[in-house]
């Protein structure tokens, strides 16, 4: 990536990145990326509430709209693109409101700590749902990307950095996540400063030799 692209990158990483989802199954891509697109659409939730309790509002309807994705997706409202393509790639599945409720303990989130579990917490439930993995060091990684202040961030991105490398037996053979923790990983490093030839280096190792 260069000019435009650069600036125009996620600030943490997204298994939609074409570098990525390459990594993904065929027959799974669709979903997967139904389900990022998702963990995207709360991610700008939270960084535009202005008011928790306008936030949670939100949430709590994108929680409604999961439930029924479980239950009864035919009954979902018709005109959103997002809940058609995770129609098209979850209807009649559960779990994914654990990303709603998620995102909520990360926007009632009062102090580091609370800070820190929270995004681990999304991290872990969205890698959960995406094939399974320790999803904490990118959850970090996330959460950083959302603090307006630069010490806030600075702490989860060292929290990020105190995790050690999760070994590549908890991805359970899923190259995707494992390109994604280690992405993560190399952002937290260097306190979310991107060295994007070095980054593209990192994915087209890992996705060569799995390692």
């Amino acid at each position: 990536m260069n000019g435009d692209a650069e600036s125009e990158a996620s600030p943490y990483p997204d298994v939609r990145d074409p570098r990525v989802m390459v990594a993904v199954p065929r027959e799974r891509r669709a979903a997967v990326a139904a389900l990022w697109a998702l963990a995207d659409r709360l991610t700008r939730l939270l960084r535009d509430a202005r008011e928790p309790l306008i936030g949670q509002i939100k949430l709590a309807w994108w929680r409604d709209m999961m439930a029924m994705l479980a239950s009864d997706p035919a009954a979902l409202p018709k005109g959103e693109p997002l809940l058609a393509e995770l129609q098209a790639g979850w209807g009649g599945q559960g779990g994914l409101d654990a990303l709603p409720d998620a995102a909520e303990a990360m926007l009632l989130a009062d102090g580091d700590a609370a800070r820190a579990e929270a995004a681990a917490a999304f991290g872990a439930a969205l890698f959960a749902l995406s094939g399974g993995g320790d999803g904490d060091r990118w959850g970090l990684v996330w959460g950083a990307a959302l603090q307006e202040g630069q010490l806030e961030a600075r702490q989860l991105f060292a929290a990020a950095r105190d995790r050690s490398p999760p070994p590549r037996g908890k991805f359970k053979g899923n190259k995707a996540l494992l390109m994604l923790d280690r992405w993560a990983g190399t952002i937290a490093r260097h306190d979310g400063e991107r060295r994007w030839r070095s980054e593209g280096l990192l994915l087209l190792r890992i996705g060569l030799t799995g390692r």
